[in-house]
């Protein structure tokens, strides 16, 4: 249950990246793109989203774990 993280490249485009990973999964030219796909690994693997901004803040964060789903019903 690795946690996914949005991040800014050197280069302006946004990457995904399992915590602990030193390469990214994928990456993408926008970031509501990389926000899509980072969410969509979070949930299936029912772990944590981070969506940093540009200066490496953490901006928001999800939860998709197993407490989320008994919430679901």
């Amino acid at each position: 249950r690795k946690s996914q993280h949005v991040v800014a490249t050197g280069d302006g485009s946004w990457a995904v990246r399992s915590s602990g990973a030193m390469k990214a999964s994928r990456t993408f030219g926008k970031r509501s793109d990389a926000i899509k796909h980072a969410r969509s690994i979070a949930r299936d693997g029912r772990s944590e989203l981070y969506i940093h901004g540009r200066d490496g803040a953490i901006r928001e964060k999800s939860s998709y774990g197993a407490d989320v789903s008994l919430l679901r019903g």
